[in-house]
């Protein structure tokens, strides 16, 4: 499939008919990541929701205490890698996959329990060697990982999208200041700039 970008229909005809593949057009789905010139929204992440759920409701009944904490750890929030690597999740996105594991940890498949919850989970969220069960909180998660993206633009590496930020935004060489500049993902990223200061 040819996704065309600022690409005139007749070209794009031309283009299609050479390689012999389909059109397409912004934004779709590439591995379960949303891609596109704006902001994804919640509806954009629910493949991602729903396979959490069908993996919660499949598997989640016939598991023993210490089992449900090893898929929360090991499928439930790992599952959430991929998106988390390469887009800031909204904040509704982030609510469901923690409503999810909750269940998951307390109550089972069974959505609708009323099961009460055997410890808080900013508690459950603490390492083991603080006393809690060392599940991840997807929101710190999510920000540690794209601040990766910070580290390569910060380093200048040898990578495509690098060199586009710094020549379209930087070109006079002066390092970023409070505006923030440029698409929607870069400005989501700029937003850890605080954060990655205060690990730098």
């Amino acid at each position: 499939m040819m996704v065309p970008l600022n690409v005139r229909d007749e070209r794009l005809d031309i283009l299609t008919n050479v390689f012999g593949c389909g059109k397409g057009s912004l934004p779709f789905n590439y591995l379960g990541l949303p891609l596109g010139t704006t902001n994804p929204k919640i509806d954009d992440f629910l493949p991602l929701i729903q396979r959490v759920e069908r993996r919660l409701v499949c598997t989640a009944a016939f598991l023993s205490p210490g089992s449900k904490l090893e898929m929360v750890n090991s499928v439930l929030s790992s599952t959430a890698i991929f998106q988390s690597c390469s887009l800031k999740l909204p904040k509704g996105v982030i609510k469901q996959l923690h409503k999810y594991r909750k269940n998951c940890l307390w109550r089972g498949s069974d959505l609708t329990a009323r099961q009460s919850p055997k410890a808080a989970w900013p508690m459950v969220s603490l390492p083991k060697n603080k006393g809690g069960l060392g599940v991840l909180n997807l929101a710190t998660h999510n920000d540690s990982l794209l601040i990766k993206f910070l580290n390569k633009f910060f380093s200048k590496d040898d990578i495509p999208w690098v060199h586009l930020v710094w020549e379209n935004y930087y070109s006079n060489g002066k390092l970023p200041g409070q505006q923030k500049r440029g698409s929607f993902w870069w400005r989501d990223i700029f937003k850890l700039l605080d954060k990655f200061k205060g690990i730098a």
